[in-house]
């Protein structure tokens, strides 16, 4: 540990393991900005290690930033679980998204996919959490107004409309070209169910972005006063 203090994100996990992958990628990009800070990854399902196990180890001075694009269930519950279980010391930021930061790392990996579609899909995880959905909607307005396109919000799971529903609407409402633009942190199953939707462009999840590492690195500043 550094006198600079901890930052632990904390990610769903996936079996995929390029999710991992990517994930330190984006990781190795805020370590470079707080060289001085001992930056760690836990996980709240799939895989390990867990966010309990990481906290556990760290000491009373953690900053743990969630790494997901809604406040759902993960954030307001199991994140809250862990600190509590392991001293109660650790300080929790707020996620990632809607924030906009997050919003514009999203238009981007559209736009560099290829031409702009007519309209747009901002494709989510989906969540039975009626905050969560409010937020990922925020997400999609802000989307919508930065790209000067229609946006509809679909949800690759769990909510709807689905992702292949909301391309089909676009569609039948009179749009020439659909793009998903996808608003996923990382590759995984999740991703690869989005080639399957009918639509004209597809863009990769948002990974390492320097929006976000900006956002990361800004979250865990507000915390310790690093700059």
């Amino acid at each position: 540990m550094t006198d600079a203090g901890v930052l632990v994100a904390v990610a769903h996990g996936t079996r995929d393991p390029d999710g991992p992958v990517v994930l330190e990628q984006l990781l190795d990009d805020v370590r470079r900005r707080l060289p001085d800070v001992d930056v760690r990854v836990g996980y709240v399902d799939v895989i390990e290690p867990t966010l309990e196990d990481v906290l556990a180890t760290v000491g009373e001075d953690a900053v743990v930033v969630p790494m997901f694009l809604a406040s759902g269930y993960h954030v307001r519950v199991d994140v809250p679980d862990a600190v509590k279980a392991t001293g109660g010391t650790a300080v929790v930021t707020p996620a990632l998204g809607p924030d906009d930061a997050v919003v514009e790392a999203v238009a981007a990996r559209l736009r560099a996919a290829g031409d702009l579609p007519d309209a747009v899909v901002m494709a989510a995880a989906g969540s039975s959490d009626a905050d969560a959905l409010a937020e990922v909607e925020t997400a999609g307005r802000r989307l919508g107004a930065l790209l000067d396109r229609e946006v509809v919000v679909g949800y690759v799971t769990t909510a709807s409309p689905s992702v292949g529903e909301a391309v089909a609407s676009l569609r039948a409402s009179g749009a020439a070209s659909v793009g998903v633009a996808s608003y996923l942190l990382a590759p995984g199953l999740f991703q690869r169910r989005l080639d399957g939707v009918g639509a004209d462009l597809v863009a990769p999840p948002i990974g390492p972005h320097e929006r976000v590492v900006d956002l990361i690195v800004e979250r865990f500043s507000a915390q310790r006063g690093v700059r």
